[in-house]
């Protein structure tokens, strides 16, 4: 990519992602500072409210949770970051995050920076991952627990997803991107300014670096005892939610399972959110 196609997408990036937050009710900047560089958090709803930290799915950005975020909002102090070393405005110091135990040090030196003793985390996707493997590490951390169409925690994603995810991974540019989620969503509406935040950041450069999920132990899974949600996409192409459901309950005490009707795993969180937040709702009180 050329300096000034370069600059040009960075214009498009940036002039959707702003989009997206001019739609975030209450919405407030902050920037929390770690070894690892400064992490940009989007935070909504009543400071001293229990606090909720919603962690995206890759190259989503914190700007997929605006629509949950204004509805938890309501009744919790939500805090949204764009991930470290992703696609965002988070800006990444010398030392990148390159191992899970790394992305670990990083989510708790944000959560001390927020001042938050404990919290709910909310994942989607690789954000799901990141949100289990800090509950396992770090269990006297959070309050609950909501894994949303989780990849990498209970099984791992679909071959037919990643054969037909691969020509946009080895080569991606902005279409492509776009016809890779119109194929997963299957027509689903999905914000379109959300979308050219993440076709672009996935067609970018640099490519970000991510750092690759290890999947929990079945016995660090059965000694978990966070009251944990499991929301599911019924129409998912990128998992297969029997499996994943299976192996939740078969492993997971007391883990609750929800489906989310037409919904697939990239309409997700932003898809129907009153149905997906009213779940989360009921969850958390």
């Amino acid at each position: 990519m050329d300096d000034d196609t370069q600059i040009r997408t960075k214009g498009r990036f940036d002039a959707a992602y702003d989009a997206v937050l001019a739609r975030w009710d209450g919405v407030t900047v902050l920037e929390t500072t770690s070894e690892f560089g400064v992490t940009r958090v989007h935070a909504c709803g009543p400071t001293g409210a229990p606090p909720v930290v919603l962690l995206h799915g890759g190259g989503a950005t914190s700007t997929a949770w605006s629509a949950v975020a204004t509805a938890l909002g309501r009744t919790h102090r939500v805090y949204a970051p764009d991930l470290i070393g992703d696609v965002g405005r988070s800006v990444p110091g010398d030392r990148r995050p390159r191992t899970p135990t790394d992305l670990m040090t990083w989510l708790d030196a944000v959560r001390a920076e927020l001042g938050l003793p404990r919290a709910t985390l909310i994942g989607h996707s690789y954000g799901a991952w990141l949100a289990l493997a800090y509950t396992l590490g770090h269990p006297d951390r959070v309050d609950r627990l909501a894994l949303l169409d989780p990849s990498d925690c209970f099984s791992g994603f679909r071959a037919g997803y990643l054969l037909r995810a691969l020509p946009m991974l080895l080569r991606p540019n902005e279409s492509r991107v776009r016809r890779f989620i119109e194929w997963e969503t299957a027509g689903r509406s999905v914000d379109p300014d959300w979308l050219t935040v993440y076709a672009l950041g996935a067609a970018g450069s640099p490519r970000p670096r991510i750092v690759l999920p290890k999947r929990p132990s079945r016995t660090a899974l059965g000694e978990l005892q966070v009251p944990t949600l499991v929301a599911l996409a019924q129409d998912s192409r990128a998992i297969d939610i029997d499996r994943v459901a299976a192996a939740a309950r078969g492993t997971l005490p007391g883990v609750r399972i929800e489906v989310l009707p037409d919904s697939s795993h990239h309409s997700l969180p932003g898809h129907e959110p009153g149905e997906l937040t009213t779940i989360l709702a009921d969850f958390l009180s």
